[in-house]
């Protein structure tokens, strides 16, 4: 199978300057993927069909399912596609939970490290990313979030939880450098258990792995003066901050 990649960083960006409304980032977030493929498509093509991988728990809190679920998060490949899409689309996951899709996995014979990698959100770090979505911010996410996976891969624990991750926004807070002020972001680290992602509970982690991550976090993340682990379910919380 052949694969191209494209960078297509500084168009999102230019696209979410000054944007701060979640929906809003994430149908942005979604039109703009469609642009970037349709126009690689008349380049590379013709393709009749774009393949997702839509999830169940994607359609329903998109407030498009057959049950009565209200617009939870308008997901990009749900609610974020633009109606001037000339194209198939493509979904055989969209009916399952996550939990199946892994279990579908592993009678496809897929790798355990792929099945057993964390979520990570269609519509990218803008939904890790509060407020605006800026470059600086979204560099502390990156950091931050590798920090977090490789503490918990050392310490035994990525396989036991569901997804982790690091997001940040603009809070800031007095920290203390060898003997200077430093006046950082705060760090939300968001760590949970869950089965189908429809509901999580924060994981009760060990003191110890969380002081490691938030040791690394404050001296290798530059501009970063606080590290927070978020201890709020879904519900009433959301698994994304955004």
């Amino acid at each position: 199978m052949n694969f191209t990649a494209i960078n297509a960083k500084e168009r999102f960006l230019l696209r979410l300057k000054g944007v701060t409304d979640p929906e809003q980032k994430r149908k942005i977030v979604g039109e703009e993927f469609v642009k970037i493929f349709t126009e690689f498509a008349e380049k590379s093509g013709p393709f009749k069909w774009l393949a997702q991988g839509t999830l169940y728990p994607d359609v329903i809190e998109s407030g498009v399912s057959k049950g009565p679920a209200a617009v939870i998060k308008t997901h990009h490949n749900v609610g974020g596609l633009p109606s001037w899409l000339d194209m198939k689309i493509l979904e055989p996951l969209r009916f399952l939970y996550k939990d199946e899709v892994r279990k579908v996995g592993k009678i496809l014979g897929v790798p355990d490290k792929l099945l057993n990698r964390h979520p990570f959100p269609g519509p990218g770090l803008a939904v890790r990313i509060m407020n605006e979505v800026t470059p600086e911010k979204l560099q502390i996410s990156k950091q931050a979030s590798k920090i977090v996976e490789d503490e918990l891969l050392a310490a035994g624990y990525y396989d036991k939880v569901w997804q982790a991750f690091a997001a940040v926004g603009d809070d800031r807070a007095v920290g203390v450098v060898g003997d200077e002020r430093k006046y950082g972001h705060v760090v939300l680290v968001r760590i949970v258990d869950s089965i189908d992602a429809m509901t999580a509970d924060w994981t009760r982690l060990p003191s110890e792995i969380l002081e490691k991550i938030s040791n690394r976090i404050t001296n290798e993340v530059e501009d970063v003066a606080w590290v927070s682990y978020v201890v709020s379910s879904k519900p009433p919380a959301t698994i994304e901050p955004q």
